[in-house]
């Protein structure tokens, strides 16, 4: 139960970084700025979560180059969600990151050969009837990139797991965690001399919003899975949706197209049933011990 409350808290907390960083587009804060600050704010928390596990000696790494991959397609797949939720109304954007379990599925069958049963290439094509619900024509012609954008982070972002899916079998959490913090600070350090601008007041209070809640966030993210199985708080991540809607219609009077009334309750299926039938496949490895 404390697991699936610091999840729940963290896709709140989730949805007031996401709505700070719509704000920050629209108050002149370019994105590799927004994307430095974030990166900034989290390394010390990676190493002080490090430090309270007992753990800092974790980062030490025998694939430098497995860390470069992975580091690359998190840096990509954060630019393109964050880019998503610039161009798009937070519920669209939100509800088309759901597609990222359905990629991530499909990618695992292809690249890793995991086998894959009717039930999950079953979700696997219910997601993407969800996908083409969401991505009607009306919201491609009001939003131009935007939903070509958010559908491509949701594709990254299904990458980045399954780079960590495979690092995982010779690197510890810790490090994977660290070397990503670490090593995206120093592309977007090189870029922000040429995005970086001074700001006002209101300007450097989202920035440190968005930095602070993104670190909050990390830290609910990190110790729900102390106290939770991924198959057990997974399904909590769908309430991100709820706080989209919120956020976005409170702060940007922006509510939800007939689009994404369609298409959400799909792709969230589709997600519950992947995760149905992990939990399935997990207790049934446990009993045939």
């Amino acid at each position: 139960m404390l697991g699936i409350i610091l999840r729940l808290g963290a896709m709140a907390t989730l949805g007031v970084m996401f709505a700070l960083v719509k704000l920050a587009n629209q108050n002149g804060i370019h994105l590799v700025e927004t994307l430095f600050w974030r990166q900034l704010a989290g390394l010390p928390v990676v190493i002080a979560w490090l430090w309270w596990m007992g753990r800092l000696r974790d980062i030490r790494t025998r694939e430098p180059l497995a860390h470069g991959l992975r580091s690359t397609l998190g840096l990509i797949s954060m630019a393109l969600n964050f880019s998503a939720m610039m161009l798009l109304p937070m519920a669209e954007a939100t509800t088309i990151s759901f597609a990222t379990p359905v990629f991530a599925t499909l990618l695992a069958a292809l690249l890793l050969g995991e086998p894959t049963g009717r039930y999950r290439w079953g979700a696997v094509a219910l997601g993407f009837v969800g996908v083409m619900l969401a991505m009607q024509p009306r919201m491609i012609a009001t939003h131009g990139l935007g939903p070509w954008v958010a559908l491509a982070g949701a594709m990254l972002t299904a990458c980045v797991l399954i780079q960590i899916r495979r690092m995982s079998q010779t690197e510890n959490a810790g490090a994977i965690v660290f070397w990503f913090s670490l090593s995206s600070l120093l592309p977007l350090g090189i870029a922000m001399p040429f995005f970086a601008k001074a700001h006002d007041a209101a300007g450097w209070s989202i920035i440190a919003g968005l930095a602070l809640s993104g670190a909050v966030a990390q830290i609910l993210l990190t110790s729900a899975m102390r106290h939770a199985s991924v198959a057990a708080i997974a399904t909590m991540d769908y309430s991100g949706l709820i706080w989209s809607i919120l956020f976005g219609y409170l702060i940007f009077d922006q509510l939800p197209g007939p689009g994404t009334w369609l298409g959400a309750p799909v792709i969230i299926a589709a997600g519950m049933i992947i995760i149905w039938r992990e939990r399935y496949l997990a207790r049934h490895r446990v009993r045939s011990v």
